[in-house]
């Protein structure tokens, strides 16, 4: 994969792309995430109250403070979608789509993982989440990111043949490389993890502006890794840095990539996507 020629869409002389993402997930009524704030899980079998209600901010009012920073900044990004999410929440869902940004499918709901599921099960909350986000954004979504980014053996040749353009569950290269299944073939767009503020708030306790220092160690010392051709995400959760303490850095982080412009630019998985097409 070294040394591959850069499609036409790919600016000449930037060799890092830098793709913006948001994380709007949603947990059946059943179900809450598997990490909340308080850092102490619950007996088995007893529903986490607490951690619904933190999750529950991400498109009550995170998304929304997100959607005022992204237009400040001039920046478009993919919103990763939980299907229930969008079913529940149209008004959101309208904003963003209104406001030009991608809306991708991110499941049915966090606690459904693909990979535990059979072909029938997967097939179906497929469906039903490609409805929800089209019913309420306006516009079938063209990308995917499996939740827990683990999907099954056979997610994307249901992909492919659903007519999704882009699966961003792979974490193999730095480049995205078209993926070819039974089905047809579909672009395989990288998901890098080294500035996402789940891992590094939520699962390692990292202050939160650890999230733009990372960012701009990387960013501003690309050059001395000879300046090859890479694809490197800025990732938050609407849950978690859509609160002013993270959407501060999320603001931060914008600023640094637009900094070093002379070898780096702002794109996003959809647009990504699109030029890696063929």
């Amino acid at each position: 994969m070294r040394g591959r020629k850069l499609p036409e869409g790919w600016p000449k002389g930037r060799p890092l792309a830098i793709s913006v993402s948001v994380m709007l997930e949603g947990w059946t009524d059943d179900s809450a995430p598997g990490l909340g704030p308080m850092g102490n899980p619950l007996k088995a079998g007893v529903l986490d109250t607490q951690a619904c209600s933190w999750a529950e901010y991400g498109p009550k009012v995170g998304a929304w403070r997100l959607l005022d920073i992204l237009a400040a900044h001039d920046v478009g990004a993919v919103f990763y979608t939980s299907g229930i999410l969008a079913e529940r929440y149209p008004e959101l869902m309208r904003g963003i789509a209104g406001a030009g940004h991608a809306v991708a499918a991110h499941g049915w709901s966090q606690n459904i993982v693909p990979a535990y599921q059979t072909a029938d099960e997967e097939r179906r909350d497929l469906d039903h989440c490609m409805a929800a986000i089209e019913q309420g954004a306006g516009a079938r979504p063209s990308g995917w990111l499996s939740p827990r980014c683990t999907p099954s053996s056979r997610t994307s040749e249901l992909l492919a043949g659903a007519g999704f353009r882009w699966h961003a569950d792979y974490f193999d290269d730095d480049l995205p490389y078209r993926h070819t299944t039974k089905a047809g073939s579909i672009t395989a767009v990288p998901f890098t993890m080294e500035v996402n503020d789940m891992p590094l708030y939520v699962r390692y306790g990292s202050q939160p502006e650890t999230f733009t220092r990372i960012l701009e160690r990387i960013v501003g010392n690309w050059p001395r890794l000879g300046r090859p051709a890479a694809c490197l995400d800025i990732t938050v959760h609407a849950h978690i840095f859509g609160r002013p303490m993270g959407a501060l850095e999320f603001a931060n982080s914008l600023e640094v990539a637009r900094r070093y412009g002379d070898w780096a630019w702002l794109t996003d998985h959809c647009a990504l996507a699109g030029i890696f097409a063929d």
